[in-house]
């Protein structure tokens, strides 16, 4: 059922809210919601979260046609409900583990590469863009008209979750299964295979992205997220000319970061 307000909420019958609502709707409520929920299992709701990663690569667009219905019916873009972000933390250090395995780490190596990739290249890196984003999109990308909307913090980290879940998998999940015995071999069919996940991978990240912000009804211009696109592909080229190993030198730079 959508919410209904009642009179009471209002001040004086003029659609205004009450400086109570008004306080529940600022973005440090929303925040402080967001984090006590992340201390509470028992409300988060994992089944949709895993319903959303699932359709992330299959039909990444009904995800955020759920973002459209949460607009309508908590007044806020951004995720309400920390249960993808943790299942998204699980899925971060399972697969680094994996990849510490296969790149024949100790335990303490590992835990260092764990913290290295869950604090810095999956957070920190993800705060960075999140508000290079939100300051974009709010900056450039809002229509004259609607300048009474603007892009929610909370939606753009949850974009960066988004678009950063099935390169974590491509990249962290499935190639390692063919680290050690194909990619990381000095062969043509090793840097192919190598590089062509990552080109999946961060495509899958563009698209997401792109999908993500063109979803916002009062934003113009997204289609630019996805001026990317070219410039992948051309480095894509360039490194199978030249030989360029990319899994082979995230591998070396890990076991780098863990000395």
């Amino acid at each position: 059922m959508l919410p209904t307000t009642s009179v009471s909420s209002r001040s004086q019958g003029n659609g205004a809210l009450s400086p109570r609502d008004a306080a529940r709707h600022t973005a440090g409520a929303k925040r402080y919601k967001y984090l006590r929920r992340l201390f509470h299992f028992r409300q988060m709701d994992f089944e949709f979260a895993l319903w959303q990663m699932l359709y992330l690569f299959t039909s990444p667009q009904r995800v955020y046609r759920n973002f459209h219905y949460r607009k309508q019916t908590k007044d806020q873009w951004a995720r309400d409900d920390p249960a993808f972000l943790v299942l998204l933390s699980v899925w971060l250090c399972v697969s680094t583990v994996g990849f510490g395995f296969v790149l024949d780490m100790g335990f303490f190596e590992t835990i260092k590469l764990l913290l290295w990739v869950v604090f810095i290249d999956c957070v920190g890196v993800g705060l960075l863009i999140a508000t290079l984003m939100w300051f974009v999109s709010n900056k450039y990308l809002v229509k004259q008209q609607n300048r009474d909307y603007d892009v929610e913090w909370g939606y753009a980290f949850d974009v960066h979750l988004n678009a950063f879940y099935p390169l974590l998998v491509i990249l962290h999940f499935i190639q390692l299964f063919f680290i050690n015995y194909v990619i990381i071999s000095d062969s043509v069919i090793g840097y192919f295979v190598g590089n062509t996940l990552w080109l999946i991978a961060i495509g899958y990240y563009i698209y997401v992205t792109f999908l993500g912000y063109s979803a916002l009804p009062f934003l113009k211009n997204t289609a630019i997220l996805l001026y990317p696109f070219a410039l992948l592909i051309v480095l894509y080229l360039i490194s199978l000319a030249c030989g360029w190993n990319f899994t082979k030198m995230l591998c070396s730079f890990y076991k780098y970061r863990v000395k």
